[in-house]
């Protein structure tokens, strides 16, 4: 038989080929026979519980350590190739939860991520869901635990909540521009006040769908910005008056209007909050709430969180803002009755804070000096100094932050009193001072900065190119942030 004589090139080839193969088996092998190894990476649980199974790989002794507390291991150390069975019990609160448990081989380690579903809310025989709940993406936080994720606020104001249109009070049309500089100047979050009666529908309370557009259209500048928006709705002309009278109409219109926004906003994520109501009072009366007037202001809290439940997907797990009386403190802590909810922990509280009126607000006083570093005792108040300050925020903190509420200080301010060379001085400790108090108590505080540039205004950009009008007052309020 003759042999068959091959090309010395092929040869050349087929021994590279060969060389290559083997070379990859060794590392497939090699693969297959790791020192230590897990798996899975990431275990997940229906809210009902159950158990899984996580292989574990290792030529020397194991440990697990676990940080839960919330799951059970069929062992927490062994040698060798060993099945650990992970068993997780029913979750019996609506927020889903998770945990991490890390093994440790040798100098080794891996991390093994476990969560588990919230358990689905049922509607209540007030709420029907309009389609079903969905927490995709939104979180596993309490209240309490995302309010801390945002660290200092600014707001809107003066823009859309003005009545008559956007620039009606004075404002320009608010741009991109304008929240770009308010996220680049340090602030994280930006309340949106909206005046939403502008209707297509009077009768019915149907909004204009352009207007939503609009709101829609200023909610995405923020959130674009990987910022927090908070919307409400605002004065608006002052309808929600809270008494006996008015309340069954008000909350019809509140359930209607509410009803309608949520299902507009219903898939975004959860850097979208709602706020119900803003400063709700009769108006012009200032005096300690009635029995009437904040049992009636209640039940507008309740209907908010209602309406807004019912559109159902991811509204049913938003987080949402309701106030006190007139979002005044003390009524807060003496009054407020928080609304029943078919999720838990995904409630805030908010309040504002003007003290000492004749300070903060009142352009007619003569009290232009603020807090120890007054020097004028015909100029400053004898209340609401630094004491005060931290007292009333203390009290926020144990009566509902403590509780599982967050809180948040929606406005606060001091106007300009630009015919005063002195009282810029003050006007920044004082944004300081009640700044970091309400940061140290755990609020999350929003400035109130109406856009209005002169005397007793409280504008620090300006709203046509962004510039910071006052860098002291942004340095003041942003070197709080925690």
């Amino acid at each position: 038989m003759q042999l068959l004589k091959l090309p010395l090139s092929f040869l050349m080839m087929l021994f590279v080929f060969l060389t290559i193969s083997c070379s990859e088996d060794e590392e497939v092998i090699a693969s297959k026979n790791l020192e230590f190894s897990v798996y899975p990476n990431e275990i997940d649980f229906g809210s009902s519980g159950g158990n899984n199974i996580l292989n574990i790989n290792s030529s020397e002794p194991w440990t697990i350590e676990d940080e839960g507390g919330w799951i059970d291991l069929s062992e927490n150390a062994s040698e060798g190739s060993d099945k650990v069975n992970i068993m997780a019990s029913a979750n019996q609160d609506t927020i889903a939860r998770s945990t991490m448990i890390t093994i440790n081989s040798g100098n080794q380690s891996y991390e093994v991520n476990i969560s588990q579903e919230g358990m689905i809310p049922e509607p209540s025989d007030e709420i029907v869901f309009a389609i079903e709940p969905d927490s995709t993406n939104m979180g596993d936080l309490s209240a309490v635990q995302f309010a801390t994720q945002m660290d200092i606020g600014w707001n809107l104001g003066n823009s859309l909540e003005a009545i008559g249109g956007e620039t009606a009070w004075g404002n320009p049309m608010v741009t991109e521009r304008l929240i770009d500089s308010v996220k680049a100047a340090g602030f994280d979050a930006i309340r949106i006040p909206v005046a939403w009666s502008k209707f297509s529908d009077a009768e019915n309370y149907v909004i204009q769908q352009d207007w939503m557009n609009r709101v829609e259209e200023v909610v995405n500048y923020v959130l674009s910005n990987d910022m927090y928006a908070i919307v409400n709705i605002h004065w608006d002309g002052g309808w929600m008056q809270p008494t006996y009278e008015e309340q069954d109409e008000v909350n019809t219109r509140l359930d209607t209007m509410w009803t309608q926004i949520a299902t507009n906003f219903r898939d975004y994520g959860p850097k979208l909050l709602f706020a119900g109501t803003n400063e709700v009072m009769v108006e012009g009366n200032y005096d300690t709430p009635t029995e009437e007037y904040y049992s009636v202001q209640n039940s507008f809290n309740q209907t908010f969180v209602d309406a807004v439940r019912s559109t159902g997907g991811k509204n049913v797990y938003r987080y949402l803002v309701v106030q006190g009386f007139n979002t005044n403190i003390n009524h807060a802590l003496n009054f407020v009755e928080i609304p029943e909810d078919v999720v838990d922990q995904r409630l805030m509280m908010e309040v504002h804070y003007y003290d000492p009126y004749n300070f903060a607000l009142n352009a007619d006083s003569d009290i232009t000096q603020w807090g120890s570093i007054a020097t004028d005792p015909s100029k400053t108040e004898d209340w609401a100094n630094e004491s005060y300050v931290d007292d009333q925020f203390q009290k926020m903190k144990t009566k509902f932050i403590d509780e599982g509420i967050a809180v948040i200080l929606g406005e606060y301010g001091a106007i300009a009193r630009t015919d005063i060379a002195e009282h810029e001085q003050y006007r920044e400790y004082y944004l300081d001072y009640v700044t970091e108090s309400a940061q140290s108590a755990g609020l999350v505080p929003f400035y109130w900065d109406n856009g209005d540039q002169g005397q007793n205004g409280f504008a620090i950009f300006e709203r046509s190119t962004g510039e910071i009008l006052y860098p002291e007052m942004v340095e003041a309020l942003i070197g709080n942030d925690n």
